[in-house]
């Protein structure tokens, strides 16, 4: 007997299952099937126009936009990355709006966005290679559980690790928890650094605050000495009265700077808080020179802040006179920062 084959039809008379070339073909009619004849597709959306021209050049110029005004310019910076979400606002808005001119005039702050973060995104710089593996970690000073917190940071596997915002109270817990990992440690202040090589020359950093949040030490490493900055620059506010208030950050972060310019061995790493982004210009006393291990190394944006929903990397691991190889976040803990990890290959003299 011949066997009779059944064929499924489908709604657009064919049979077999629909193809997702015939669906997207489906959604591009029902967007764009009635603008060919159509003369409005010009006139239509000159405001958004307008406004992707405008982001572009907030992007293109974002180093010259004035702080005197509630250092507004410090605030794009922070967030400068968060900008392609308006470019995508946009495109939306020009396809409602059935605007060919839109959605020409939104290439351009297209290829800017890509142009200063397509790198982070579209490929993979970390390697597998390194020395030396660090960690930092903003704990949170009203860490409901310290010991599950440092514990999370020493499963990292990182040979050295850089706390901050510790509260007097807590120290004890932390140096009791890491004890096993790492047999060295010292704090100054509400900063502190374990590490499972000796330090020596340990002492507290003066970043203009009237009390300690930054240190440095040097670690004696198999592969050398390195200079081991840890700071906690001040927090920054925004409010509608003042803008971004960031004047003590910003004096801090000259004082390190100048620290760290003084610094006479050749291989330094930074951990640390520093409340503010790579983009940020009032952190150029700092960051004209060290590297980013997360802009060298890493991939993705490496957001560390609000742990929650992180919208900004504040967390830094910033090296000089070593080489970056990878840079990571690690698992949330129950602070409310993400801790930050980097491996660096420390084949360079010290």
């Amino acid at each position: 007997m011949a066997q009779q084959a059944y064929m499924t039809e489908t709604d657009n008379g064919g049979s077999g299952p629909e193809r997702p070339v015939s669906r997207l073909r489906r959604l591009a009619h029902r967007l764009f099937g009635g603008w060919r004849g159509d003369p409005g597709i010009w006139r239509r959306g000159l405001v958004t126009a307008a406004l992707a021209l405008l982001l572009a050049l907030v992007m293109v110029v974002h180093s010259r936009i004035p702080n005197r005004l509630g250092n507004l310019g410090s605030l794009i910076e922070t967030f400068l990355p968060w900008l392609g979400l308006a470019i995508l606002a946009l495109l939306v808005l020009g396809v409602v709006r059935r605007s060919a001119t839109a959605l020409i005039a939104l290439l351009l702050p297209a290829i800017v966005w890509l142009n200063l973060f397509g790198g982070l995104l579209l490929s993979d710089k970390s390697g597998t290679g390194g020395d030396l593996v660090v960690a930092t970690h903003n704990v949170n000073a009203d860490n409901p559980d310290p010991a599950a917190t440092a514990h999370d940071v020493s499963a990292s596997g990182a040979d050295m690790v850089a706390l901050e915002e510790l509260p007097a109270s807590a120290v004890p817990v932390y140096a009791s928890a890491l004890k096993a990992t790492y047999p060295y440690h010292a704090v100054e202040g509400t900063v502190g650094l374990w590490s499972k090589y000796p330090m020596s020359q340990v002492q507290a950093v003066d970043i203009k605050l009237g009390w300690k949040r930054a240190m440095r030490a040097t670690v004696s490493t198999p592969d050398g000495l390195v200079a081991v900055y840890v700071a906690h620059l001040p927090s920054v506010r925004v409010k509608l009265e003042a803008g971004f208030t960031a004047r003590q950050r910003d004096k801090s972060a000259d004082a390190l700077g100048e620290a760290i310019a003084d610094e006479t061995l050749t291989r330094v790493v930074l951990l640390g808080d520093l409340n503010g982004t790579m983009n940020d210009r009032s952190l150029n006393a700092v960051t004209s020179q060290l590297r980013s291990t997360q802009g060298a190394a890493g991939s993705g944006f490496g957001f560390s802040w609000p742990a929650a929903f992180p919208m900004a990397r504040i967390d830094q691991i910033m090296v000089k006179g070593v080489e970056p190889e990878s840079s990571w976040t690690l698992p949330r803990t129950n602070s409310d920062h993400l801790p930050v990890a980097a491996r660096v290959k420390l084949d360079m003299p010290s």
